[in-house]
C-alpha cells in the first residue's frame, strides 16, 4: 500500500514537472535535424560532448555534400573522421558511425523506414546490436528519428530524479525508463510521440541551465516547487553551504 501510494505520487509529480517546465521553456521542437538520417547521424555525435559541438561536425558533413547515407558510408574512415572533429572522440566516432552505416547501407539498403520497421522492442534489439551503440543512442534514434514510442534516459534525467526522490541515484538506465514510462503513458497514443519527445527535451534543457552538476540554480529552477521539502530549504543558501548539506 505504502509502495503504491509512493508510485501514485512520484507520477503525479513527473507529470506535473512537465507543465511546470513547458510553461518556462515553451515547446522546444527537438529534436533539430533536417531529416531521421541526420537525427541518427547526430544521436552518435553527441556522446559524451555538447550539441554545439554536433553542429559544427554536422555542418562539416554538409559542406562536403556527405550527409546522405550512400555518400557518408563511401568515405573513407579517415575523411569521415576529419570531417566529424569538432564533435571530439572523432576516431572513435567515426567508427561508430561507420558501424551503424554499415547495417543501414549493406542491410537495409540505406533505407531508414526499414531499418526502424517493426515493433519497438524488435527496432532497438535491432540497434543495441550495432557496436557503439548504447540505449541512449538507441532511444534517441527511436523516438526522434523512427517514431518509435520509447522514452530517452540520460545524465540530466538521472540528476534530476535523484535530487528531486523520484529514483534512488544507482537507479539503472531501464528503472529509470520504466519510472517514466509508467508515469507519462496517460497521454493519448496519438499525442504521446509528441509529449515525449518534448518531455525529454525540457529535461535536456533544465539540467543544462539549472539543475547542474556543480553550482546548481535550485532557487530560480522551474522544479524547485517539487523538491522535497528538505532540499527546497537547503537550495536557497549559497552553493558552497548547499552542496555540503544536500548534494553528494
Amino acid at each position: 500500500m505504502v509502495k503504491a501510494l509512493a508510485t501514485a505520487k512520484r507520477a503525479r509529480e513527473l507529470r506535473r514537472a512537465y507543465v511546470l517546465m513547458r510553461r518556462r521553456f515553451g515547446h522546444l521542437h527537438w529534436w533539430p535535424g533536417e531529416t531521421p538520417f541526420e537525427v541518427c547521424v547526430g544521436a552518435i555525435l553527441t556522446q559524451n560532448t555538447a550539441w554545439s559541438n554536433v553542429e559544427r561536425a554536422i555542418a562539416n558533413l554538409k559542406a562536403a555534400g556527405a550527409l546522405e547515407a550512400d555518400k557518408l558510408y563511401a568515405l573513407p574512415e579517415s575523411q569521415l573522421a576529419a570531417l566529424i572533429r569538432p564533435a571530439g572522440y572523432f576516431n572513435v566516432k567515426a567508427r561508430r558511425l561507420r558501424a551503424f552505416l554499415r547495417v543501414l547501407v549493406e542491410e537495409f539498403g540505406g533505407d531508414l523506414a526499414r531499418l526502424f520497421a517493426g515493433d519497438t522492442a524488435t527496432v532497438r534489439g535491432r540497434l543495441l546490436d550495432i557496436s557503439g551503440i548504447g540505449p541512449e543512442t538507441a532511444d534517441s534514434m527511436l523516438l526522434y528519428a523512427g517514431s518509435h514510442h520509447s522514452f530517452v534516459v540520460d545524465a540530466y534525467t538521472r540528476r534530476i530524479f535523484s535530487r528531486h526522490g523520484w529514483a534512488p541515484e544507482d537507479a539503472t538506465y531501464e528503472e529509470l525508463q520504466r519510472r517514466c514510462v509508467s508515469a507519462l503513458s496517460r497521454t493519448p497514443l496519438r499525442a504521446r510521440l509528441d509529449y515525449w519527445q518534448d518531455y525529454h527535451a525540457q529535461l535536456v534543457r533544465t539540467g543544462n541551465r539549472f539543475c547542474r552538476n556543480r553550482e546548481p540554480r535550485c532557487a530560480e529552477c522551474p522544479l524547485r516547487p517539487l523538491l522535497p521539502p528538505k532540499s527546497r530549504l537547503f537550495s536557497a543558501l549559497p552553493f558552497p553551504m548547499y552542496q555540503r548539506a544536500s548534494i553528494k
